[in-house]
């Protein structure tokens, strides 16, 4: 046997002989702990597996990390709230400890600590008291997202075990999803003019995400296909690749919308970017005075009620179900990763009991006699040879 057991302090350890060298390797508050970590460690000498852990803590390997692999494959609006996370709330919560002292147990404990976590919320100092707020289960899943990303500790080979790799991901509860119906969006239209009624539109019809549509150029227009390509998006008032590879997409569009561009195309202030939807400045659109300046006013001048942006792209999705439309078309249209997550986020909108009953059998029964007809007719070679069998001569 190649070790032996050391206690300093309230802890044992199994300290190793390694090439005349003594290996500390911590155990436990007891000694069959420091005897389990020996046998260990032993049983991979002896295997030839032993492979010496690089000590790093959980705030160094967070830098490594964003570098070496978060910069490099997601997009610069994903890096920021990576970094808001690591820097709020994952860094003081484990950044000295070393990656190999920090257990499932922990991370499970500190998602619960989470779970029923309040945040302080309020205006300047002495104008609005601060107000407590439970934080959000999505603000709780993305926090677990980034540590189950711990994996690449392992993969890198900072700890001989993920200890997030069974870490449970707290349930989502659906989203509530703000549609405009018919006469809204015409009122939501014939309030508005100019760039900001095509742009409006132009959500309407297409289901475009926000950052899609401000970052669209003339050149995307295909006028013969009648398409529009989908290349990139904005964020923070820079290009950027979309969502993810399914998002740069062809997405159809009808003749109303055609004409209507064609008129904008002429009246389009010039951007240097050749931007469809540019700026009174020629520069890109900024979202959030779009929607401060521009969509939040036409809505109350409509008398409308108020909704989010993105409920014009709901709206899409929704008229797009009430179409009938392929279910395959239109998560592909809609630059999803596949019809699961169409069904995910619109699966109510198809409980509605005029669509699913009485239209779906309608279009069975149509579809069931289209091919029992041709059955119910005798083909006449079958018609002749049975006359002929009745009556040879």
């Amino acid at each position: 046997m190649r070790g032996s057991i050391q206690k300093k302090g309230k802890t044992y350890y199994a300290v190793l002989a390694l090439n005349g060298k003594r290996k500390w390797v911590k155990g436990g508050p007891t000694r069959k702990d420091a005897q389990r970590v020996l046998a260990e460690k032993v049983n991979e000498l002896n295997h030839g597996t032993y492979r010496e852990v690089p000590k790093m803590t959980f705030e160094a390997f967070s830098a490594i990390w964003l570098q070496g692999h978060a910069e490099k494959n997601v997009k610069p609006s994903t890096i920021a709230g990576y970094k808001h996370i690591l820097d709020k709330r994952l860094v003081p919560e484990f950044g000295p400890l070393l990656l190999s002292d920090i257990s499932p147990i922990a991370l499970q404990a500190y998602t619960a600590k989470r779970k029923h976590a309040f945040s302080e919320r309020g205006r300047k100092e002495g104008q609005v008291p601060k107000v407590l707020k439970a934080i959000s289960p999505k603000t709780v899943s993305n926090e677990v997202v980034l540590i189950k990303d711990v994996k690449h500790a392992y993969r890198w080979g900072y700890v001989k075990q993920n200890p997030a790799e069974h870490l449970d991901r707290p349930k989502l509860p659906k989203r509530e999803i703000e549609i405009l119906n018919p006469a809204e969006c015409k009122l939501l239209l014939e309030n508005s003019s100019g760039l900001y009624r095509t742009a409006f539109l132009t959500a309407l019809l297409t289901g475009l995400r926000a950052g899609e549509m401000w970052a669209l150029q003339w050149g995307d227009v295909d006028w013969n296909s009648k398409r529009i390509f989908v290349r990139r998006s904005v964020w923070k008032n820079e290009f950027q690749t979309p969502k993810s590879h399914y998002s740069i997409r062809q997405v159809d569009i009808p003749d109303d919308l055609l004409s209507e561009l064609r008129k904008w195309k002429l009246a389009c202030p010039i951007s240097e970017s050749d931007l469809m939807f540019p700026s009174q400045e020629g520069m890109i659109t900024c979202h959030d005075n779009a929607v401060k300046r521009h969509f939040d006013p036409t809505l109350r001048k409509a008398g409308l009620r108020h909704v989010s942006f993105h409920s014009l792209r709901h709206t899409n999705a929704s008229m797009r179900i009430q179409a009938g439309q392929n279910i395959k078309y239109m998560s592909t249209q809609m630059g999803h990763s596949s019809v699961k997550v169409t069904l995910d986020v619109y699966d109510h909108l198809f409980n509605d009991e005029d669509f699913n009953c009485c239209q779906q059998v309608t279009l069975l029964q149509s579809t069931f006699q289209s091919v029992r007809k041709p059955l119910e007719k005798p083909l006449p070679n079958i018609e002749k040879g049975a006359r002929l069998a009745s009556n040879p001569l």
